[in-house]
């Protein structure tokens, strides 16, 4: 095998035509690695994405060859996998209004160009779920939010469709399945690629911890933040020491690891129906 790519989080071998993905305990955290991990964490989130990969396989293909078939020392937290042209777009989903979302909403009235209705709040849920692309920024760099027709620009009509139509698919089917395991999916984030037949498929990771919001629906209320069962968790402890979100990043207290693995054992749990 030869290491192609070590990214924040994880690392790309390539194995003949293949490719061989490894999740790391790495946490990374507005485009910065943190120097703490999460033990566990690299295998709850490929078990968790190998589980909605086969949820959702009737949508859109994915890029999963295999789970098994991957170097003894990465067992559990490596995929083999086809390789994908993977397309220059973040693909957001939200159903609710938080995050970068509210503060585009409170300044324009919009998100991404997507128009909503006034009065909405902190967590407000969406009339319907939209699409809120950004743009794939460079290791380092943070990714812009752009709108439709900047998809449409960057990768053309048809494609930006299906980008969009594949995006709210994922995102209704994920929402209604975790909604009935006592989970709200406020927003999460899809990558796309074509494979070398031109098919559209479904790569990376996908309604993980990492790239989603989980929160609770128990105590879900509108009009404030949400408790986190999701990466947003390190996120806000990460802000609440005064980092400036540029390298280095903090290091995590032991007490932070562990409600952040807690969430993300509960998270895999509570979707799954399996105990970890």
């Amino acid at each position: 095998m030869e290491l192609l790519h070590s990214g924040k989080v994880r690392d790309v071998y390539a194995d003949g035509d293949d490719l061989i993905l490894v999740a790391s305990d790495r946490v990374s955290v507005y485009d910065v690695a943190l120097p703490t991990p999460i033990p566990d964490k690299g295998k709850l989130l490929t078990a968790l994405s190998l589980w909605w990969f086969e949820q959702l396989a009737d949508l859109v293909p994915h890029h999963v060859i295999s789970a098994t078939d991957v170097p003894a020392e990465f067992a559990g937290r490596a995929i083999r996998v086809r390789r994908l042209e993977m397309i220059p777009v973040e693909c957001i989903a939200r159903g609710y209004l938080t995050g970068s979302g509210i503060k585009e909403y409170e300044k324009t009235g919009s998100v991404c160009g997507v128009p909503l209705p006034p009065g909405l709040t902190e967590a407000s849920i969406l009339p319907e779920p939209i699409f809120t692309p950004t743009t794939k920024a460079p290791q380092g760099e943070h990714d812009e939010a752009i709108t439709f027709a900047d998809v449409v620009a960057t990768v053309g009509a048809e494609t930006a469709e299906q980008l969009r139509a594949i995006t709210l698919n994922v995102y209704r089917r994920g929402a209604e399945l975790a909604a009935d395991r006592g989970i709200l999916v406020a927003d999460t984030k899809l990558e796309l690629g074509w494979a070398s037949d031109g098919t559209m498929m479904l790569g990376d990771e996908v309604l993980t911890s990492d790239s989603s919001r989980f929160w609770p629906a128990d105590s879900y209320q509108p009009g404030r933040e949400q408790m986190s069962l999701s990466k947003q968790f390190v996120r806000d402890w990460a802000v609440g020491t005064g980092w400036d979100k540029s390298g280095p990043a903090p290091e995590m207290p032991p007490e932070i690891v562990d409600a952040t693995r807690a969430r993300y054992v509960e998270v895999y749990e509570r979707l799954t129906g399996r105990r970890w």
